[in-house]
């Protein structure tokens, strides 16, 4: 197990952790005042019956990763939680105060859109009315927050987990559709680059076969073309190869100084130690092999500096010499154009030009880290960005409710602690919230020891002050905020410790204090059950949203991690395959050119050899290629639903058995499929998304249907595009149509008429 699935494995067992002991916190405190009112067997068996059904459908339905919210056994469930929480107020009116929370929570969990939120808005309403009369407007305020404030702390205990979890999957599906994306890429420069070379040397062969012995010099200029063809050829071959290895910016200098020492051209380098990112370095190396290889092939140079140095988050190479070739701007190998090309796809650029007094300068700068150019600019796919932001917008709901709670909690006693009381009470709730979301809470906020004691003492003061001045317990700040914050900032064993020093300092000043307010063992056991809850909630939805952000920026990290894996084995294939066969041919061909005039009979068969080589060659290149551009429809499908459903949207997924489609209308309608789920991942803001497959004897017809108007239409980054979907469909016989249905819905629908048999 690496360190990251055992960190993951680690933030699903501590928020098991967390919710048990968090839900057990509020059904103690909810039993305990049932006793109080009135400890009778019936009352007793009939709370604690209800308390442990309540936490069986929590924890066994609703909190369960993998349970399928949206089916009828949730809807019992939730039906069944709605009488477990409703009727027994009827009973327990004051005990029962905390439940309507699970209703709200779990709620949110169930119910779609929102109506979800309707429901929530309207439990806490009714557990707030019926405190109408019994209350002043403080404490009704008070009851209809900490309702919402459950409620949201039931809802994202139970939903953080299982988005971890979902982000687990989605990070193998991400890469998984990173390599294919790239495989796509492998077989489109394999037919443009390969394919047409191949063809034409075949086709070129096979006449100069004919042309040898009768018509001796025209066969010698269609030899001279098979060579340029295939030696282009090889060219390429090496250098699509090189482009998908990672290459060595430190190799490719010292390289550059021992070529241009033994061409007798000076050589000077100078290079900071900037940290680049793999794809910066490569391209950096390609740029300096480059204006090197082009120095020594088309100029008379006799020095040389080359220059890397690096600014501002970027980094640039220039290579000056003082051989200015005779066409300084003409595209060489793989020239200006291609470098210029990857230079720009890392957002980057690139420069050449000759002065007049015979000074050649190749310029180019990349970022050192492209990434996070990519990062800033790109709209992240829906779901892991919508965990994150989950996260955090579900962290300060809750800080700010129990903020809210402990401040209305506090006008209950105005006419005990006066105007000054409340005040202080607000006031330091307020500062306590501010250093608890500004400081503590912060995944990417580094404090220093001395800060983390200053943080802490501050919410101390906010937490104890009031209290002791006003002898009322129920003052101050949240307890639990210094509680969680001692555990998140302290050393491990250090800051449970406190925690738990934080939590029996709260009974102890309810104890001593609580009595002349009110209720005796019962406040003292409320004041631990709090604290504990409250530091708990804080300590579990900080930690686990940073389990989420570090699981987010591993996406990068591991689709790169796996198309270096691919790229490398596709340069293995291509040197492989082709590396011999192009040289074969080509030493073969210069052979013939040879033997052409001196013993044609010879030539011819040489020939001969060649065109089996060449026509191997060619089917290795449709080989090689097929492989990398077969996609399976069945995976697609699984992936859909795995990437939808880790982006909290809702599909539906109708599929027609396709096991009778011929290959090529199924990789086509794969193709159609992936790119129509990026784009709704990337460009719209969809709820639901339904994919239907349908087919008859004549045609088969795939929808993908979604209601999130997309927001930009573009072209997907690698290229293939509406455009590109639609000229592949219709080269089958089809049609491509997008756009909006009368449902007002939005449609990509792909229809493919079949063979007949």
């Amino acid at each position: 197990m690496t360190l990251r699935q055992e960190r993951s494995s680690v933030s699903r067992r501590l928020a098991y952790v967390v919710i048990s002991v968090v839900f057990v916190g509020y059904f103690s405190n909810a039993f305990l005042y049932v006793l109080q009112a009135g400890a009778t067997p019936v009352r007793i068996a009939g709370s604690l019956a209800c308390l442990l059904s309540i936490g069986y459908l929590q924890l066994r339905v609703f909190s369960r990763p993998g349970t399928d919210l949206r089916s009828a056994k949730a809807y019992l469930a939730l039906g069944a939680l709605a009488l477990l929480v409703f009727v027994p107020m009827l009973f327990f009116p004051n005990a029962w105060a905390g439940m309507p929370g699970f209703f709200a929570g779990s709620a949110l969990l169930v119910l779609p859109g929102r109506v979800r939120w309707l429901v929530f808005g309207a439990v806490a309403l009714v557990n707030a009315a019926a405190k109408i009369g019994q209350w002043e407007t403080g404490v009704l305020i008070y009851y209809l927050v900490s309702s919402m404030v459950a409620g949201l702390v039931v809802y994202g205990l139970s939903r953080l987990p299982s988005l971890v979890k979902q982000l687990e999957t989605v990070r193998s599906e991400l890469a998984d559709l990173a390599v294919s994306q790239e495989r796509l890429r492998f077989a489109r420069d394999l037919h443009d680059l390969l394919g047409f070379s191949l063809s034409a040397i075949t086709l070129k062969v096979e006449l100069t076969r004919k042309l040898i012995g009768e018509h001796t010099d025209r066969a010698l200029r269609e030899l001279a073309e098979i060579l340029g063809i295939a030696r282009e050829a090889l060219t390429d071959v090496r250098a699509v190869a090189s482009s998908y290895r990672e290459l060595s910016l430190a190799d490719e200098i010292e390289s550059a100084r021992s070529v241009l020492t033994a061409a007798g051209v000076t050589a000077t380098i100078e290079a900071d130690e900037t940290e680049l990112a793999p794809r910066s370095r490569t391209v950096l190396a390609t740029v300096l092999r480059e204006g090197v290889t082009n120095l020594l092939r088309h100029s008379e140079a006799t020095r040389c500096t080359i220059t890397i140095s690096g600014t501002d988050g970027f980094v640039s190479i220039d290579v000056v010499n003082d051989g200015a070739p005779a066409e300084a701007g003409t595209d060489q190998g793989s020239g200006l154009t291609n470098l210029a090309t990857r230079t720009t796809a890392l957002g980057g650029s690139i420069l050449a030009q000759a002065s007049p007094d015979g000074v050649y300068r190749l310029h180019a700068e990349v970022p050192t880290d492209p990434a996070s150019e990519e990062r800033a600019s790109d709209p992240r796919p829906a779901g892991p960005m919508m965990a994150t932001r989950f996260a955090q917008v579900l962290l300060t709901a809750v800080v700010v409710g129990y903020g809210a709670m402990a401040t209305t909690l506090s006008t209950h006693f105005y006419s005990s602690v006066g105007a000054a009381g409340i005040a202080a009470a607000a006031v330091s709730s307020a500062v306590a919230v501010g250093l608890v979301l500004g400081l503590v809470s912060r995944p990417h906020v580094r404090l220093t020891p001395v800060r983390v004691g200053a943080v802490l003492a501050a919410l101390a003061v906010c937490v104890y002050t009031a209290p002791f001045v006003f002898t009322n317990p129920y003052l101050g700040a949240v307890p639990g905020f210094l509680a969680g914050s001692a555990a998140l900032l302290l050393p491990r064993r250090t800051g449970w410790l406190a925690f738990v020093a934080v939590v029996a300092a709260q009974g102890a000043i309810y104890h001593v204090m609580g009595p002349s307010i009110g209720e005796g063992v019962v406040d003292t056991v409320y004041g631990v059950i709090a604290a504990t809850n409250h530091g708990l909630v804080l300590y579990a939805l900080t930690r686990l949203r940073s389990t989420v952000n570090e699981l987010h920026e591993a996406r990068e990290e591991l689709a790169t991690a796996a198309v270096t894996q691919e790229r490398l084995r596709f340069a293995r294939d291509l040197h492989d395959l082709l590396g011999y066969s192009l040289s074969a041919i080509t030493l073969k061909s210069e052979l013939t050119h040879r033997l052409a005039v001196i013993d044609p009979g010879r030539a011819r068969q040489e020939l001969t050899e060649v065109l089996e080589i060449s026509r191997q060659a060619l089917a290795d290149v449709r080989s090689v290629a097929l492989s990398y551009r077969e996609l399976s429809f069945d995976e697609e499908t699984q992936s859909a639903q795995a990437l939808l459903s880790a982006a909290d949207i809702e599909v539906t997924v109708r599929i027609d058995a396709c096991d009778q489609l011929p290959k090529e209308v199924t990789v086509t309608l794969a193709t159609v499929l992936r790119e129509g789920v990026t784009n709704l991942l990337r460009h719209s803001k969809a709820e639901h998304c339904e994919i239907v497959l349908a087919s008859s004897r004549h045609l088969v017809t795939m929808d993908i249907i979604n209601d999130g108007i997309p927001t930009i239409e573009r072209k997907s980054r690698d290229g293939s595009g509406i455009g590109n979907l639609t000229t592949r469909v219709r080269a089958l016989g089809g049609d491509l149509q997008a756009g909006l249905t009368p449902e007002h819905t939005y449609r990509l629908r792909a229809e493919i008429p079949l063979p007949l048999n």
